[in-house]
């Protein structure tokens, strides 16, 4: 009797507690308030809730610990809640939620620490918001999210890394945003993806290099994009089973260009503009390929792929448009003899209908450019243009306007676009950037200015644009960084100065880049870094310094640095590297690059400080003839010693014993003694003769065995590593 006292107490509480719009199931836990007038979480929902729904309410914003008073959560609904903010630690303390809908809302942007806490979460819904920019990290503390729902949103360009922390991640849906670039590391981090969804965006080219990244996945939607060509070897993703790229433009597609996407079984190729296809000889696994709604001419000119089809037993789904005798024919019950060609066959095309006089009052789109309303976009790329055209409509959020002769971007450039995300000016020859050029583009986030003449940048120039937080300046004709030019950008993520002319960092550079976490000087001409000189990028990630011109290690330049994690130095003609080099970025930093540089010695005491956090480090195509000792880089992932010209003598044996334990392939040869030459590291047996062979060798304890040597033995993975160099792999 007692106990059903306190159950009964313990109900008539929990009901008393329930927030008057809302609905309470004590039984199970669930708590409905559905199409209320909240504006605020209620505090008094029961502690114990597990499933909490509060579709159809105004809430705007989720604050900061919002739901500290139900820790219990494991299903929460927030769809239609007109939510445009979510503050850093709005869902913290909720270590239990599993599933988390935020669907149909007017979230803009995804702070670093929008998502903190949310450890267990398995399913994210942000479908139908207004994200325009996920900040580098926002996904981080996501470590058990399966699915991420990211469709109909903004999104316009994934930088490197974006969904980093979602190691266990197995379908990335990004279908109906307006994406046209993806950086090249944008998947990277996702180990463990099956399915990705890129359908309905504005990617114009297969993009290769990013997706290589995924060599786990088994299916890719590339549908409704407007991709006209698919090249050679384009696609490497060694399980991918299933590839749609159905509604697209393509006009053609290269022989082998699924050769290195071994798994392939499904090519779905329906509604393109192809008049036929070459033999697929690079697919070899390939059973069908969907063909229904393309132009087929089944001419001549298509014998090739039927008998290829016939020879590899491939079925196809399509039909022919012409020639007119065999119109309507499918692709299976011709013959080869039907398909003839003749010199009357194909027909010319009709003239074009003469363009239709516009109102000179309407903003439809600029005359000679194209206007997409369903994408919010607008081209006039590479139409000869002098000068940048006007009255695009009010709402485009992407404007390319590349490989035209501008040669200044005028003060008020680009009236009326105040919803413009991303402005594309490569290639057009733009010398000035006049003061109050971007004005009125205050939701500009994205900027490619790279190949053209700019060789000076003042401040004024990206006035009325302060959410800039991507700006593309590489090969232009700086022979120094603007300094003072950032102060208006204090939104600044990426920096592109990449195949410029720039001799030096000098202090002030940099001065306003506060939030930079990107910067790219490769190939330019830089021979010193004052020590300042990255002082004010204090939240810095990425420095890359390749093909310059620094004879050694900037180590005072990276003091002050506590979040660097990828430095590279490769091609630096940096001949001698003394001790702790790298002790300024020791803690934080996990990929090093001191690859072709003609390195000829490292102190034993260089690497002082680095650790178990480095991931990968590339050392190859140097001429030093020994490393550092690094038994305690148990971390590492990727490690490449490839020609390097190591003596192979008994002071090496410390090194031939550690790379025989590592679970890595480094590809480390021998350049002495004459005997050894050529030979592995790992193999050579001159080391047999050294004093205490034996010792650690045949399965014996070694004092510099890895914890990556220690893992059981597993079965070699099939597939090509997403990182550049020598990759892991299983012994």
């Amino acid at each position: 009797w007692g106990l059903l006292l306190l159950a009964a107490a313990l109900g008539e509480t929990a009901a008393a507690r329930c927030p008057a719009p809302c609905v309470c199931d004590n039984l199970r836990a669930h708590v409905l308030c559905l199409n209320g007038s909240l504006t605020a979480i209620p505090d008094t929902i029961p502690e114990l809730t597990r499933k909490l729904d509060l579709r159809g309410n105004s809430f705007m914003a989720i604050p900061a610990g919002a739901f500290l008073a139900t820790p219990y959560l494991t299903h929460l609904d927030l769809q239609h809640c007109k939510v445009e903010r979510l503050e850093e630690g709005a869902f913290r303390g909720l270590g239990r939620l599993v599933y988390l809908n935020l669907a149909s809302n007017g979230i803009a942007l995804l702070y670093q620490e929008s998502l903190d806490g949310l450890f267990s979460l398995q399913q994210l819904i942000l479908e139908g918001n207004r994200i325009e920019e996920i900040q580098p990290g926002a996904f981080g503390h996501l470590g058990s999210l399966t699915v991420l729902d990211l469709r109909a949103n903004a999104l316009v360009y994934l930088p490197d890394m974006v969904f980093q922390g979602l190691q266990v991640l197995r379908w990335l849906r990004l279908s109906h945003n307006a994406l046209h670039v993806l950086g090249t590391e944008a998947f990277a981090a996702l180990p463990a993806l099956r399915r990705l969804s890129l359908d309905h965006n504005e990617l114009q080219a297969l993009p290769g290099e990013a997706l290589a990244r995924l060599d786990g996945a088994t299916r890719l939607d590339l549908g409704h994009n407007p991709i006209t060509y698919v090249a050679e070897e384009a696609l490497a993703m060694a399980s991918l089973r299933h590839l749609f790229l159905d509604h697209a433009s393509l006009q053609d597609v290269a022989p082998d260009a699924f050769a290195r996407s071994p798994q392939l079984r499904i090519l779905d190729l329906r509604e393109n503009q192809l008049q036929g296809l070459p033999p697929l000889a690079g697919a070899g696994g390939l059973v069908r390929v969907s063909l229904d709604g393309n132009p087929l001419l089944c001419s001549c000119l298509l014998r090739p792929f039927h008998k290829w089809l016939a020879r590899a037993r491939v079925q196809a789904e399509g039909a022919c448009a012409a020639p007119p005798a065999l119109r309507g024919r499918s692709l299976t019950s011709l013959k080869s003899p039907e398909m003839r060609c003749s010199r009357l066959w194909p027909p010319p095309s009709p003239p074009a209908p003469p363009e239709q006089p516009r109102a000179a009052s309407s903003r439809q789109c600029p005359r000679g450019c194209v206007c997409s309303p369903d994408f919010h976009h607008g081209s006039c790329e590479n139409r000869d243009l002098r000068e940048i055209p006007r009255d695009f409509p009010e709402d485009t959020r992407l404007l390319d306007l590349r490989r035209n002769l501008f040669r200044t971007v005028p003060p008020g450039a680009f009236p009326g676009l105040k919803e413009l995300v991303s402005l594309h000016l490569q290639g057009c020859s733009i010398r000035v950037l006049h003061p109050g050029a971007l004005r009125g583009l205050g939701s500009l986030l994205y900027l490619y200015l790279a190949d053209n003449h700019l060789s000076t940048l003042a401040a004024a120039a990206f006035e009325g644009a302060p959410r800039l937080a991507y700006l593309d300046l590489d090969h232009n004709a700086f022979t120094r960084v603007p300094a003072g030019t950032f102060r208006l950008l204090p939104n600044l993520i990426s920096l592109r100065l990449q195949h410029n002319a720039i001799g030096e960092l000098a202090e002030g550079d940099l001065a306003g880049a506060r939030g930079l976490r990107w910067l790219y000087l490769a190939g330019n001409a830089i021979r010193h870094i004052a020590p300042a000189a990255l002082a004010p990028t204090k939240m810095l990630e990425k420095l890359q310094l390749e093909g310059n011109h620094l004879s050694e290690v900037p180590t005072a330049a990276l003091r002050g640095l506590p979040a660097l994690s990828e430095l590279k130095l490769s091609q630096n003609p940096i001949k001698h590297m003394g001790d702790s080099v790298f002790l300024p970025v020791a803690s934080s930093l996990q990929h090093l690059y001191l690859d072709n540089m003609g390195l000829e010695w490292i102190s034993p005491h260089a690497f002082t400080g680095l650790g178990p956090k480095i991931r990968s480090l590339y050392l190859e195509s140097n001429k030093m003839t020994n490393i550092p000792d690094m038994s305690n880089f148990t971390g590492l992932e990727i490690l490449n010693l490839q020609d390097v010209p190591f003596h192979c003598d008994c002071q090496l044996l410390p090194l031939h014993r550690w790379i025989n334990k590592l679970n890595l392939c480094v590809g480390a040869t021998c350049g002495s003694p004459a005997e050894a030459q050529g030979l592995k590291v790992k193999l050579s047996t001159t080391f047999q003769t050294c004093p205490g062979w034996g010792q650690g060798e045949a399965g014996e304890t070694n004092p510099n065995k890895t914890k990556a040597a220690s893992k059981p033995r597993k079965k070699k993975r099939s597939g090509k590593s997403p990182a550049r160099g020598v990759s892991k792999t299983r012994a």
